[in-house]
């Protein structure tokens, strides 16, 4: 998979958030984008993703080196971020299901294994309603790190972990991650330190 994305720009109202953005994104490596807070590190993501548009330049998708259509982007990507949510009517092995109807699992894995490795067996029968924010945030890393896609997509992936949630998120993304394009949103050097190439945001103001 490889994201290029030429001279694009983003802007909301008369801001602009990026501009002249240049850069390719390739399968195998892992990428952070850095910046404070408010500095439009999520934006610039969901761009990449293809669930926003840009207003100026131009982005392109491929695979195997044919070009890939921005509305069939979705098949491709799996993303982590604080502002989606997961279904709490929903019991722990009830979502998972659920949501493999929408994405396959990475070979191999199954949601008894998924429900083992984030250590959650005890709440499996669970509503998510009564999960705690780092129980809720493994769920929402599982769903993105075990679904079947060329892009894993990280917007502060350890927003309410404790030390046990940090060392879990570093075990699947050595585990499961390192032939995938990995991008990931944060101003916290725990989050991305395992990256090859760092991307300040604030250089495309």
């Amino acid at each position: 998979m490889k994201v290029s994305l030429t001279d694009a720009g983003k802007r909301y109202n008369r801001e602009w958030i990026f501009r002249h953005f240049n850069y390719t994104f390739e399968a195998g490596r892992s990428y952070a984008i850095t910046g404070p807070n408010g500095s439009g590190k999520s934006t610039l993501l969901q761009v990449i993703s293809g669930s926003m548009y840009a207003n100026e330049g131009s982005i392109q998708f491929s695979k195997n080196n044919k070009a890939c259509a921005v509305e069939d982007i979705y098949k491709y990507v799996s993303i982590c971020a604080p502002y989606l949510e997961v279904i709490e009517e929903m019991t722990l092995i009830e979502f998972l299901n659920f949501h493999q109807g929408f994405k396959p699992l990475l070979q191999g894995i199954s949601n008894d294994m998924i429900i083992a490795t984030i250590n959650l067996e005890n709440a499996r029968n669970k509503q998510i309603r009564n999960f705690s924010s780092g129980m809720r945030q493994r769920v929402k890393l599982a769903q993105c790190i075990f679904s079947d896609t060329d892009m894993v997509l990280l917007d502060e992936p350890c927003t309410n972990f404790d030390i046990e949630g940090i060392d879990l998120y570093n075990q699947l993304i050595n585990e499961y991650c390192k032939k995938r394009m990995v991008i990931v949103s944060s101003n916290d050097h725990h989050e991305y330190e395992f990256c090859n190439e760092k991307i300040d945001i604030m250089q495309w103001k």
